[in-house]
């Protein structure tokens, strides 16, 4: 079954605890956040991917025979075109490829080469890159907050397929996290939402570095993977 991850902690504010980790006795095993230290063993590097759930006339994805399922929000999509369904099961796979993907080019980070669609699909997405470093002494409980608020927001107005974050990097404090989106059009006007406005007022207040990237996720015709570049301009999906 799918995990309902209803109330995610903000990914600075898991820099804060002493090295989380897998339970060593499965690999697989979603993180406890309430462990004793005694009871940690490999550092967390990550968090599975957060898809938005989808429309409520659609039937969920069974993801039963994953060895590690995705979490998935309570709120719903609104709507989602066809090849947008796609990649939103492929996206179940969705995971970085370098344990420094806060630190590498947004193409190399993750496993892009490893997501398949119906070769009779052809679309392009819209995807979200934010690198960060928190501020020493700043309020993550806020942040997290107006971030969750703000991801509910997107969910609710349509177009979020899925947002990730890792865990800062323990050497460096620098982060990542990124949106696919279904068009430009849809995270655009995210931008405008209430919810996002406190988000991004509170993140330049809480941010020592705080960058966005743009990029394309494209399917073409006739190919089952998809391919992944710097986004240059102009209309972006539908």
């Amino acid at each position: 079954m799918s995990v309902t991850f209803t109330h995610p902690p903000h990914p600075s504010e898991l820099a804060s605890q002493l090295k989380l980790s897998l339970s060593a006795r499965d690999p697989h095993e979603l993180p406890n956040f309430e462990q004793s230290p005694t009871s940690r063993h490999s550092p967390v590097l990550y968090l599975p991917p957060l898809l938005s759930s989808l429309p409520q006339q659609l039937e969920p994805i069974p993801i039963d025979s994953l060895a590690t399922p995705p979490l998935v929000t309570e709120t719903r999509l609104p709507d989602i075109d066809p090849a947008s369904l796609s990649l939103h099961r492929a996206l179940h796979h969705f995971t970085p490829k370098d344990a420094n993907y806060a630190a590498i080019p947004y193409a190399d980070a993750f496993n892009w080469s490893e997501l398949e669609l119906p070769e009779d699909e052809e679309r392009e997405w819209y995807c979200v890159v934010f690198r960060s470093k928190r501020k020493a002494g700043s309020d993550g409980g806020s942040l997290y907050e107006a971030d969750k608020k703000a991801h509910e927001e997107a969910i609710r107005n349509g177009g979020l397929i899925l947002y990730w974050y890792g865990i800062p990097n323990q050497e460096t404090g620098m982060n990542l996290a990124t949106c696919i989106w279904q068009s430009r059009r849809h995270a655009m006007a995210a931008n405008s939402r209430p919810d996002h406005i406190r988000a991004m007022k509170l993140a330049a207040e809480s941010y020592e570095i705080y960058t966005l990237e743009r990029h394309v996720l494209r399917k073409s015709l006739h190919q089952r993977g998809v391919t992944i570049e710097p986004f240059q301009g102009g209309d972006v999906g539908w």
